[in-house]
């Protein structure tokens, strides 16, 4: 008699990769004549821009722009201006072999060396290099045996808690809306900021996502004074999913990828353009019941086994995270003018006891020196979720993006602090093996063992009956009954009746 075997797909979860690639930074800058001149380079910030990433096969590939900034300060009248030019760059990277229904992608980046320097009164060049951080995290799915019957056999059961992903969605959207400056803007300097999601309706085969971006425009004034004005613009987008439904879990956040200005009239303002790529994960938690040891009583029998992640979600990061740094200005007599910041990705780092989230931030004070010149000091500080899992980072995924919420900066005496805002969003999942059985085979059948009918065995604390019965042919429920047990797995040291079962 063959055994009766039943199957059903189980959700496999893996990290395809976790790897930093260098892009490199290699540009010039010519300044337009509507401009003024170059006297001094004060700072160049190049912020990396994903548009698109993208799994086929054992490639991955990641598509986008460089956003190269330069601080100036103007040869005529001492003042800061800024110019930038966009730089397309393509990578592809390689990944294992693997056959995921799934890829998800998170990657951001990090200046790694930066040299910037005038060539002349006009033109600018740039060399260096930026580090992008790129995971990958994938789902398969996998047959597993979820029951058996006939030919004698027994099995050990256990309920499997996973999610089933459902949906991964990147999209670029563009929002819009009109903005009044409160003094007239001479030239702009800056215009940056940060999204939130503010409200994600699943509905059958949409989302409906709701939320707001809050864009920040540094400029200058005609008597040369820096200003910032705030903008909120909000934004609602519907994005075709499909299978998603009511009841589904999601995790996500946006990220601004660019903003522009352009001219409007006294009654309407300017108008203000931001582009920003939303990131949306929807799953659905999945129970399933599988085999993950069988024996037969009656036959040998040969098991096929894999080892099987099933991700479950740990935390969906909606965080503000406060931090500052200081330190001591080279002139005494300098002057803070405005101060921004650069904001590394986020990475989960060992600790004593499991993992924690950190990441690293520098903050850019701009000041006016005692002798009329602008410069820029740089102080660093790390970023870090106060919250420690009891797990190793290898069994965790991280799927998160930091950005920079506010930022101010102050003098006392000759030392310059600056205080910093960050929002982390994201969804941090932990991938639990679990060894399932994907196929059974009887072979020969036990022989009889004449004369005897009952065996006695000593078991101590912590044996599995299941084990001890295999090495019998015996039914562990019997043995269970026999003794007047209920679990498995052994509290205490116990006499066990074992019958014979041929």
């Amino acid at each position: 008699m063959e055994a009766k075997i039943f199957r059903d797909t189980i959700e496999n979860a893996s990290k395809l990769c976790d790897t930093k690639t260098e892009v490199a930074v290699e540009t010039e800058i010519l300044i337009p004549d509507y401009l003024p001149q170059i006297f001094k380079i004060v700072k160049c910030f190049v912020q990396p821009v994903i548009l698109q990433k993208q799994a086929m096969g054992n490639r991955l590939s990641l598509e986008g722009y460089l956003r190269c900034v330069v601080f100036y300060q103007a040869e005529q009248a001492q003042k800061l201006c800024t110019t930038e030019q966009k730089v397309p760059f393509n990578k592809t990277l390689e990944l294992p072999e693997h056959n995921a229904t799934w890829v998800s992608i998170v990657a951001g980046g990090e200046v790694e060396y930066l040299n910037c320097r005038a060539v002349n009164q006009r033109r600018i060049d740039i060399r260096g290099a930026c580090m992008l951080t790129v995971r990958a995290f994938a789902q398969e799915e996998c047959m597993a045996v979820t029951a058996l019957s006939d030919a004698g056999m027994e099995q050990k059961t256990e309920v499997v808690d996973g999610i089933q992903q459902l949906a991964v969605c990147d999209k670029l959207i563009t929002c819009e809306d009109h903005i009044h400056f409160q003094q007239t803007p001479e030239s702009i300097l800056q215009i940056d900021g940060d999204a939130t999601l503010q409200e994600v309706k699943l509905i059958h085969g949409k989302a409906v996502v709701k939320g707001e971006i809050c864009t920040r425009v540094l400029y200058v004034v005609a008597t040369g004074e820096l200003q910032q004005q705030e903008k909120t613009v909000d934004f609602s987008q519907i994005l075709d999913l499909d299978g998603v439904e009511e009841g589904c879990e999601w995790a996500g956040w946006a990220e601004v990828t660019g903003c522009a200005l352009m001219a409007g009239n006294n009654e309407t303002g300017e108008l203000l353009s931001v582009n920003a790529m939303l990131h949306l994960q929807v799953w659905r938690t999945a129970q399933r019941s599988i085999i993950t040891d069988a024996f037969s009583t009656r036959f040998q029998t040969e098991l096929e086994t894999q080892t099987v992640h099933t991700a479950l979600p740990l935390a969906r990061l909606k965080e503000s995270i406060e931090v500052s740094c200081s330190g001591q200005l080279p002139d005494e007599g300098a002057q803070i003018i405005t101060c921004t910041a650069t904001v590394c990705p986020p990475e989960l780092v060992p600790t004593e006891t499991g993992s924690m989230i950190r990441g690293r931030a520098v903050a850019h004070i701009i000041c006016l020196n005692s002798l009329g010149e602008l410069d820029c000091y740089d102080r660093s500080c790390e970023y870090q979720l106060d919250k420690n899992w009891q797990v190793s980072p290898e069994q965790l995924d991280l799927a998160a993006s930091a950005t920079l919420c506010e930022v101010s900066a102050a003098k006392q005496g000759d030392e310059a602090t600056a205080k910093l805002v960050i929002h982390l969003n994201g969804l941090l999942t932990q991938r639990i093996p679990t060894s399932v059985v994907t196929g059974i085979e009887c072979k020969e059948e036990w022989q009889e063992e004449n004369g005897v009918a009952l065996r006695i065995y000593y078991a101590s604390a912590g044996e599995d009956v299941f084990d001890i019965a295999r090495r019998y042919h015996a039914s562990p429920v019997r043995i269970l009954q026999t003794a007047g047990l209920e679990e498995l797995i052994l509290q205490q040291p116990a006499k066990l009746l074992i019958p014979v079962m041929n």
